[in-house]
Order: C-alpha cells, then sequence, then structure tokens
C-alpha cells in the first residue's frame, strides 16, 4: 500500500492506494505555520478491517513530527488513534 500526500496552500491530505485503487484517504486543514488540522478519515468500503485508516493517521503523525508540526485532531477516528498511542502524543497540539 502506497501513501500519498498531496498539500495545498490551506489543506490537504493523504491518501492510501493500493492495486490502483484509493483505499483511503485523511483531509487536513493548516491552522498556521506550525500546526495543522486533521478533519477527516474515510476509508473505501472494500478496504474496512486492513489498517488503512490507522496507516493514515500513521503517516499524518510522521509528516508533524519530522516538520516539528503540531496536529489539532477534530477527527474523532484520528483523536482516538492518537489519543491511544503514546508514541503519536507527542504532536498533539
Amino acid at each position: 500500500m502506497k501513501i500519498e500526500q498531496i498539500d495545498e496552500v490551506t489543506k490537504g491530505f493523504f491518501k492510501a492506494v493500493e492495486s490502483g485503487k484509493q483505499a483511503g484517504k485523511i483531509e487536513y486543514t493548516w491552522a498556521g505555520k506550525n500546526k495543522f488540522i486533521v478533519d477527516h478519515t474515510e476509508v473505501n468500503p472494500e478496504f474496512k478491517g486492513k489498517g488503512v485508516g490507522k496507516k493514515l493517521v500513521q503517516a499524518t503523525v510522521n509528516f508533524a513530527k519530522e516538520n516539528k508540526l503540531k496536529v489539532i485532531p477534530l477527527c474523532p477516528f484520528a483523536k482516538s488513534v492518537i489519543e491511544k498511542t503514546s508514541e503519536f502524543q507527542e504532536v498533539l497540539a
């Protein structure tokens, strides 16, 4: 599974692609230069139960860590994964 990031001026997203199909997507909105809000996570029904959502959250957290950014997880799924995973919590705003 490949995770791709598309970052635009005010918003962006990570998408998971497998065998040419979009498996899932996590969307974010910039909230200044040093933090962003995770707005929404969705997984294609064909890929439910395969850990796609968690992989997308992991990619988001890695991006935040690599760029010294903070995350505000308004998406209930992303918030739950980050709060349950101790090594992810350092990126919380």
